[in-house]
């Protein structure tokens, strides 16, 4: 996928994700997501907070913050979520076709904005089709990294295969799926293992 092409995937999962979560209802909002001690609403926010940042804002932001990027999340989530669900839905309509971002190159928001949308869709157990040439190209992007993730790291030693797409990386016991799982378990995402099969699952569910 051309890097031109990234900011309309972007957009368009994002809107996909709004109208799969318009009229949830109220009690759903609380599930655990995918994403570690977030709840749904958690990661929603979280969402519409990074397609606020700007790098001009992101360090001023993050010194604020004692230079925890924990802490940085943790303050913009509350500040994203409004008083009730419609509120934290709402915010994010707002940023749907917001091309802001944290430094970084923009694969790292089509990552944000994929992994983080079947953070919610799968705690959520709705089914949706992301387009294969972009989780792709975040997998490509993420399995050298061990930037906040930790995905060279957690994959070292591993041969992962992709079932429905041209895609492998790596060499040793094998990891083998559709790649949306796949690129779920590389960021560390455990549920996603459920969806993988080969000798190499119980080695990547080992590791945190």
């Amino acid at each position: 996928m051309a890097k031109t092409d990234t900011w309309p995937v972007i957009h368009a999962e994002r809107s996909a994700l709004a109208s799969d979560l318009a009229g949830l209802p109220a009690e759903r909002w609380s599930r655990p997501s995918l994403c570690t001690a977030w709840s749904v609403r958690d990661v929603l926010a979280h969402m519409t907070a990074t397609a606020k940042i700007t790098p001009a804002s992101f360090f001023p932001k993050l010194i604020g913050s004692g230079f925890s990027f924990a802490r940085m999340q943790t303050k913009d989530i509350a500040n994203e979520q409004g008083s009730t669900p419609e509120d934290t839905l709402s915010g994010f309509e707002s940023v749907l076709n917001s091309k802001k971002s944290p430094p970084g190159p923009p694969a790292t928001m089509l990552g944000e904005t994929l992994l983080h949308s079947e953070d919610i869709r799968r705690a959520l157990g709705i089914e949706h089709s992301y387009p294969i040439e972009a989780v792709v190209q975040v997998a490509d992007f993420y399995k050298g990294s061990n930037l906040i993730l930790g995905t060279k790291k957690r994959i070292a030693g591993l041969r992962l295969q992709a079932t429905d797409a041209n895609w492998s990386h790596g060499s040793g016991p094998e990891v083998s799926g559709p790649m949306v799982p796949l690129l779920m378990a590389m960021t560390g995402r455990k549920a996603a293992l459920d969806d993988l099969s080969g000798e190499g699952v119980e080695t990547l569910r080992a590791r945190d």
